[in-house]
């Protein structure tokens, strides 16, 4: 048995490193990514750069949904909400900020996050308080209570806050300069505009997966 293990695990490692060289002859620094960084996140991650006001955004969540269940086992997904857009003020922008981590610890970030957006894209309705943004929440069916305590608790707080502190270090590098906005590890930026237009999905996922194996 021992013997059959040490087979499979010879194959995995020879698959692993055939699919990274396959992935290196189609993929080139420069053209399909960019190299933002010299060093690699604390922890192995994709984050996506997106806000509330940017319809590419909202058209591209359903697409990043995919992305985030075919991430390898260890990997996380994190959602970077930006305040730099003009459609709002950016004190309610910050506050949608907070509201993502609000929806993450509630369990339920999927569905809220899509309320959100179309509420803003949508129905084209203006978040103005905090208040509306509880009100989208709790007609979504979080509960208006935890809500109030998670916008005041200083976990949300904190992550809004490094949330912020990433997106200005990546427009101080130029890493981003609109969203939507995809990096892997703090250090590979996708160019999505460079990939086949005509096997995106599969080219994109492709991609990810290669860049995840990038040191």
């Amino acid at each position: 048995m021992r013997k059959i293990q040490q087979h499979f695990m010879v194959l995995f490692i020879l698959l692993s490193a055939f699919s990274a060289s396959a992935y290196a002859a189609t993929y080139t620094e420069g053209k399909q990514y960019s190299k933002i960084s010299e060093t690699l996140s604390s922890k192995t991650e994709v984050r996506e750069y997106f806000s509330f006001y940017c319809p590419h955004c909202f058209s591209f969540e359903p697409f990043m949904e995919s992305v985030k269940k075919n991430l390898p086992e260890g990997v996380s997904f994190e959602r970077n909400h930006v305040d730099f857009l003009r459609a709002a003020s950016p004190k309610v922008q910050a506050m949608l900020t907070k509201s993502v981590v609000v929806a993450e610890q509630l369990g339920m970030d999927k569905k809220l996050v899509n309320a959100v957006f179309k509420y803003i894209q949508v129905q084209r309705a203006v978040i103005t308080s905090e208040k509306d943004i509880r009100n989208i929440f709790v007609l979504n069916g979080a509960d208006g209570d935890k809500f109030d305590k998670l916008m005041k608790s200083f976990g949300v707080n904190s992550k809004a806050k490094l949330m912020k502190k990433n997106q200005e270090t990546m427009t101080q590098k130029r890493a981003i300069t609109g969203v939507p906005a995809v990096i892997i590890n703090g250090k590979y930026r996708i160019n999505a505009q460079e990939l086949d237009k005509n096997n995106f999905e599969q080219d994109y996922q492709s991609l990810v997966a290669y860049l995840l194996t990038l040191k």
